[in-house]
């Protein structure tokens, strides 16, 4: 039977930003101050992966300033609906840079003509030498099976693997610079291209070491919906995807009946955030991905017919 695995990230990010509970606050202070997804010095990255690196005291002010008045960064996502997370990440991430002086361009096309796209550079940063080239990513992936590999962690929606990510980023999106169709774009000269990568993984049976990933990388569990029926705990939240990044804190919460009520024989994955009591608050302690139960068997058959890699 699958257990929530004890996590510590959690009560590490409440013991430092307890003051915020403003949703974009605490979602851009997680992109700032969580551990990376890949561990940079990793030899297969070929240093390709970026790191915010530790948070510097000015950022933390920052943060804490804006959380009392988050108007300017209210103003940077607008009143768009953002549906896809990924945006909404990217937005967060755009918002910080400009305020730090760093950003030339976000989102800037590259287009052989009006028609025909050839990719987008997410972020384009000043350095000393010219521009640095982050590629952007935050990413929600599944151990579906025993081989711990990069393929071996699955989207939840079954559309993709971390390998896939990974190879998509290195063999197209990091060497966009080096289009003839981009220097028409480019303000200055590309010296530098790196993937800057973000996420949580989920595992059905604790945490198993993985070349690569960073030893310190958020994580969570997954479990069916059958399992979840021994689901461990007295409050629970289903988590609305714009919620996905930061822990999550909210002045109320769910029972188990209703908890399982809402994701009784759901179609695809619910993320799921299993609560404790703190003061007024009710703030993650766990979280993972109830899944339908004959969720694994479809991804062996979409390996199979070759949607996805074996």
């Amino acid at each position: 039977m699958a257990k929530p695995p004890a996590g510590s990230f959690q009560a590490l990010f409440e013991s430092r930003w307890p003051h915020l509970t403003h949703p974009h606050v605490r979602a851009l202070a997680w992109l700032l101050d969580a551990p990376d997804l890949l561990d940079p010095a990793a030899p297969q990255w070929q240093g390709r992966i970026a790191t915010l690196g530790a948070m510097p005291p000015a950022t933390t002010d920052w943060l804490t300033a804006l959380e009392r008045d988050p108007a300017p960064l209210d103003a940077a996502l607008g009143t768009r609906h953002y549906s896809r997370l990924g945006l909404y990440a990217e937005k967060l991430m755009a918002f910080y840079f400009a305020e730090h002086g760093q950003l030339v361009a976000h989102g800037l096309q590259v287009r052989a003509d009006r028609t025909d796209t050839i990719g987008e550079f997410d972020f384009l940063l000043q350095n000393d030498a010219g521009l640095t080239h982050i590629e952007f990513a935050t990413k929600f992936y599944l151990l579906d099976h025993a081989a711990q590999d990069f393929n071996g962690l699955i989207g939840p929606n079954l559309a993709d693997t971390l390998g896939v990510k990974m190879r998509k980023i290195f063999d197209k999106q990091l060497s966009l610079a080096r289009h003839p169709a981009a220097q028409a774009v480019l303000p200055q000269a590309v010296t530098q291209a790196q993937a800057l990568v973000k996420g949580w993984l989920f595992y059905p049976d604790g945490v198993p070491p993985i070349a690569g990933i960073s030893q310190q990388h958020c994580h969570g569990f997954w479990m069916t919906q059958a399992q979840a029926q021994s689901l461990p705990g007295q409050h629970f939240a289903v988590m609305p995807r714009l919620q996905w990044l930061a822990p999550f804190k909210a002045a109320s919460g769910l029972g188990r009946d209703q908890l399982l009520a809402a994701v009784h024989e759901q179609a695809a994955p619910v993320m799921i955030a299993v609560l404790r009591a703190q003061g007024e608050w009710l703030v993650e302690e766990s979280r993972g991905f109830i899944v339908p139960d004959g969720w694994r068997a479809q991804a062996a058959q979409r390996r199979h017919e070759g949607v996805l890699p074996a």
